[in-house]
């Protein structure tokens, strides 16, 4: 039957970012698309800076990359181009590999992209959006902290007006470098960095809306054309190819091919994760639909795309997807128009950026670098949650000192490995009289702690599973030994658990056998289907017996003989 509300993007997967579109709207994020060119083509040329590439395969990024986000991709809102950390990732390996903006290092990048695309698309293939679940906010953080300075002392270089014998991957190298030969920095050239990060920084406060970056390049393309800013010893870009960008296959080795694996693997966890937060964030901003599995099938095409017309890994990058919200633009067809102007850009206007000095781009990739300090959730991560404080820093530090590559493979490391304690060593509770008269309430576990005089409830806050289940029959174990002798039963609220794995069902059918000998019956409480298809497919429902097993805790205490009515304990 045919459904009238049903669009031509949902019958075709296609263009759900653009449709349904009116003739308002068009218009509005036509105007908002613009905008945004203005705000976002100084960026994606500085990225093109961060990432090694000649200056005008930033520009491609925002051509058909971004086009075929918007025809494939599902977002209203994400914006897919450069971005600085995927920029990072594959410079800091790269630069190792070949020389930076040269043919056989734009060759690499592309197959980087091109990898990174295969990838994206067996992730849509195989429905694992969920992966995106795996970098934690917190590593996520600490990992784009240390991006942000890393990329700032990559910068420094040009800031000063000089060479720094060291790729981008030797922060610390390039560092004392600069500070060893401060006094051979150029200072024509740092002024006028300085002026650009002053001026731009200065912007972001006072006046967020005014696109200081593209006032900064054209006024320095304007001044170095008529000052000739490159014969005054000050390094300008020089010639720039125009037009669009040509259709080509990146022509690298099979040995190449294998060793940008690693890269690639990381530029994907990396596309997933900030693409799938940047999503999010905007879609529940605005109710909408997320379809995490949709984007990553726009950010596959997106990156063949970036492949094929010879520029780099592109990205669904938060920061310029803000810029997109604040422009005004509310889905892609805003999108669309920055296409169109990049592509006047590329067609009528590319001509002028080989007057663009170098200072003045390394300028505005150092005001982004720093943007990706995120003080503040640095301190509310401080002041909430220690432990994570020092896992963002460790990532952080990890990232300047080995490099963003292993660095963002220790952060979801450091993720799975938080999860997995936590799942380790969860929390555990004895259900306990606080007052007399009052009801019954759970505690933290220590040696001795009962529940009534012949009765403990034990509650244990994580699934079962053969990495904790050593710890549930220890604590337990240790719970009966320090009990008084009259202790008869031992009630395990399953409230928190809702998966039990064969070796845990061979520990806790062992702990029920050991107790029992010494005159304790286990049962178990609120046990839900999930819990109690495992307990029954292991064989530990007839080790615990039928009648041990319940749906809820206070059938499980009026079984131990406890009368419920007059302890009912406080729900969780």
């Amino acid at each position: 039957m045919h459904d009238p509300n049903r669009t031509p993007a949902a019958r075709t997967k296609l263009l759900k970012g653009i449709l349904p579109v009116s003739r308002a709207s068009a218009v509005r994020d036509a105007l908002a698309g613009v905008s945004l060119a203005s705000m976002d083509i100084p960026q994606v040329l500085g990225y093109a800076r961060i990432a090694g590439m000649p200056a005008v395969t930033g520009l491609y990024t925002a051509f058909l990359p971004l086009l075929a986000f918007a025809l494939f991709g599902a977002s209203r809102h994400l914006v897919v181009a450069a971005d600085s950390a995927t920029a990072t990732i594959f410079a800091s390996k790269l630069s190792s590999m070949a020389a930076t903006s040269s043919p056989e290092y734009v060759a690499l990048a592309g197959m980087v992209a091109l990898q990174t695309a295969v990838l994206l698309l067996l992730a849509r293939l195989f429905k694992l959006g969920f992966l995106a679940d795996f970098l934690s906010r917190t590593v996520l953080v600490g990992f784009l902290a240390g991006v942000g300075v890393q990329v700032s002392i990559a910068m420094l270089g040009d800031l000063f007006g000089m060479t720094v014998p060291y790729p981008s991957s030797r922060s610390l190298a390039q560092l004392v470098y600069v500070i060893t030969h401060v006094m051979q920095a150029h200072w024509s050239t740092l002024g006028l960095a300085l002026a650009v990060i002053v001026a731009i920084l200065g912007c972001k406060r006072v006046a967020p809306r005014l696109p200081m970056p593209l006032i900064a390049v054209v006024g320095s393309i304007a001044a170095s054309k008529m000052l000739d800013f490159g014969a005054h010893g000050m390094a300008v870009l020089g010639p720039v190819d125009g037009g669009l960008p040509p259709l080509r296959f990146p022509a690298v080795t099979w040995q190449q091919c294998l060793d940008l694996m690693p890269v690639a693997a990381s530029c994907f966890v990396m596309i997933i994760a900030q693409s799938a937060a940047a999503a999010r964030v905007f879609a529940q901003q605005y109710r909408e639909e997320v379809d995490t599995n949709g984007d990553i099938l726009g950010l596959a095409a997106a990156n063949a795309a970036a492949a094929l017309s010879g520029t780099f890994v592109v990205n669904g990058s938060p920061t310029q997807t803000a810029m997109a919200e604040r422009a005004g633009t509310r889905s892609q067809f805003g999108q669309l128009v920055f296409a169109v102007v990049v592509a006047v850009v590329l067609l009528f206007l590319s001509g002028y950026l080989r007057y663009l000095p170098h200072c003045v781009l390394a300028g505005i990739v150092f005001t982004i670098a720093i943007g990706l300090v995120n003080v503040q959730s640095l301190k509310d991560i401080r002041a909430e949650s220690p432990g994570e404080f020092a896992l963002a820093l460790i990532t952080a530090a990890a990232v300047v000192l080995v490099g963003v590559e292993h660095g963002i493979l220790l952060a979801v490391a450091l993720s799975l490995m938080r999860h997995v304690r936590h799942s380790y060593h969860p929390h555990t509770m004895v259900l306990t009289p606080v007052e007399a008269g009052k009801p019954w309430q759970f505690m933290p576990t220590k040696p001795g702690a009962m529940t009534a005089p012949n009765l403990i409830v034990y509650r244990f806050g994580a699934d079962l599973f053969y990495a904790n289940d050593h710890f549930f029959a220890a604590e337990v174990t240790q719970l009966v030994d320090t009990a008084p002798e009259d202790l008869r039963h031992l009630v395990v609220d399953a409230g928190a658990i809702t998966d039990l794995d064969y070796s845990a069902a061979r520990t806790i059918g062992e702990l029920i056998e050991t107790l029992r000998a010494r005159g304790v019956a286990v049962s178990f409480g609120r046990v839900n289907p999930f819990l109690r298809g495992d307990m029954d497919r292991h064989g530990l429902t007839p080790v615990l017996g039928v009648t041990n097993v319940f749906e809820t805790l206070h059938e499980a205490l009026a079984a131990a003989g406890v009368r419920v009515s007059a302890h009912e304990p406080e729900p969780l």
